[in-house]
This record gives structure tokens, sequence and C-alpha cells, in this order.
């Protein structure tokens, strides 16, 4: 028996958008692709009526998405450390490090953070996104580190996703960037897609889904800044992308940035890139809490290095 995610009514920003971008985007938990599915065999009700993935939302619609339950864990468990920073019953927060991968995936079957949370956490995830994403509420990238979301149970799951789409979760980055953006302060609202010339890259693209990134610099070297982004989206790549769409791509960032970091900076592993600050209310009472990460060492060796050799 399937069961139910209502959808709250749309809001005026929402209108004209495809109903199947609207709900993969309201519906973090469910893929694009799974929710065209959910679509076409009729699963998804705008009112009283199936809706179809090429129709438009309009203000107020609501809809009623039928989706099959969770089906239990199977990814093996594997004893790898994890530094949990926050744990309670329903939720667990983990600073994850880099170049861990969050989930399987061709290529990346085991050492994920999900097979060390099933053998730390047996029979406490949330089953929602199935057998090989169990309680991940939202993801970083391979070679970015910082706080992650976990649910222990899918009511706790179903909030923090309605938190994320509605823009109250709160995901806060600190980066090195190449260069320093001309204004101290901003927002970055471009849609983000497939790279239409390279389908493993994510590139800004008239049709792809909405995405919007607030950015500050905190300090200022010569030809460097330490910024700070908060997300409104969760897109892939998006600070990435966006970043370098202004023409200051992520130090280390291999692949939106220079092929190699420059010399004093040899040492990188990855895009120096922190999932810093993590907000939300708490699905239980709704509490606010938020948690905030140190920065890596090899971050910290960077902001050593420029304040020592590349000052302002």
């Amino acid at each position: 028996m399937r069961e139910l995610i209502s959808v709250p009514a749309a809001s005026r920003d929402a209108v004209g958008l495809r109903v199947d971008a609207y709900l993969a985007d309201a519906l973090p938990e469910i893929s694009r692709s799974a929710v065209q599915k959910l679509l076409s065999e009729g699963a998804v009700l705008c009112g009283d009526r199936p809706a179809k993935k090429n129709d438009r939302v309009r203000e107020g619609d609501a809809f009623s998405v039928y989706f099959d339950p969770p089906t239990p864990c199977e990814a093996m468990p594997e004893d790898i450390p994890i530094d949990v920073v926050y744990e309670d019953g329903d939720v667990i927060v983990v600073n994850k490090p880099q170049g861990m991968v969050v989930h399987p995936a061709p290529g990346n079957e085991s050492g994920t953070l999900v097979n060390a949370l099933l053998y730390r956490f047996a029979g406490e995830l949330s089953g929602i996104n199935g057998v090989i994403r169990p309680g991940i509420v939202h993801r970083i990238d391979k070679n970015t580190c910082g706080l992650l979301m976990v649910a222990k149970n899918d009511r706790a799951h179903q909030c923090l996703a309605a938190q994320i789409a509605a823009h109250s979760f709160l995901r806060e980055y600190e980066a090195v960037c190449i260069g320093t953006p001309r204004e101290g302060s901003g927002r970055i609202e471009k849609p983000i897609g497939r790279s239409r010339t390279d389908r493993k890259k994510m590139a800004v693209v008239p049709e792809g889904r909405h995405a919007a990134t607030n950015y500050e610099t905190l300090a200022s070297y010569r030809g460097y800044s330490h910024i700070r982004c908060r997300l409104e989206t969760g897109r892939t790549h998006q600070i990435r992308v966006h970043m370098a769409s202004l023409g200051h791509p992520i130090l280390g960032d291999d692949v939106y940035g220079a092929a190699k970091p420059p010399a004093p900076f040899a040492f990188l592993s990855g895009q120096v890139l922190c999932a810093r600050r993590l907000g939300f209310a708490h699905p239980a009472d709704g509490r606010w809490v938020e948690l905030c990460a140190p920065l890596p060492p090899d971050f910290q060796r960077v902001l050593d290095v420029l304040a020592r050799d590349f000052p302002d």
C-alpha cells in the first residue's frame, strides 16, 4: 500500500513551473525521475485530479503524492569512524571529512558515509530514501567537508525535507575563492542544470533548476578571498558552479577551476569548501538548533598561507 505526502499550496513564486520540477524541488527526498514516474502512474493528484509532468503550477495548487513505502536498508554496514557532533532520538549531525562519498554509487560501493552510519546506527535510520541513502536528508560533495544531517525516522525526515523546501533550513558554507568578488556581499540567482558539453558537470543553463546562493566576503588577500555562502536551494555543486560563474572559482576545485592548485597550495586534495553551519527547527518540538564545525586543518593552513604570503 502506498503512503501519502501532502505538498502545501503553491506560492506565487512557483507559478508557471512544470509540475515535475516543482515537486522535485518541494520533495528533495524524491528524485525528479522518481517524481516523473509517479506522475506517469497517476500517483500525483492536484486537488482531486491526476497531475501530469508538463502541467504548469498555479498559485494555490496543492498536491498529494502517493509513493511506495521505503524498503528495508540493505547496504552493507562497515566499521568506519565518523565524527558525530549531535545526536538525539530523531536526528544525527555528522562532520563528514573531505574525500568521503555520502552514499554508495557505481564506483563507490563501499567506504561511504552510509556504510558507516549503518554500522553505528543499525535499525535507527529513516527509510524514505530506500536502501542506498537511508536517513540522508541532504548531500555534500565528496571533496567538500562539513556538517550533514541524517534522520532517524520518517517523521523527522519529512519535517526536515519540508524545511529545506521552504528555505528555512540553514546551510552555511565557508570557502576560499580565486580573486575577490566585485561586491562585498550579494545574491547569485542563476539556474543550474547539466552542462551541455560535459554531462558529468553542472553549469548555469537557462533550462536548469532555480538556484540561489547568498555570499559575503570575510577577508580579502592578494588574488584570493575567504568567503561565506548561504544556500537558499541545494543544487548539485551549487556553490562551486555559482562562484565559477562570477569568475571566482573555489580554490582547489579541479572541475570548475584550474586543473591543479597554485604552487603554494599544492598540498590540497580538493576544493577549499566547508559546510560549516547547520540550523533547523527540531522535528520533535520546533526548537531552533544551530551547530558549527571547526575549519579542517587544510582549510586553516590555506588561511595561514594567505595571511603570511598574500596580504591585501
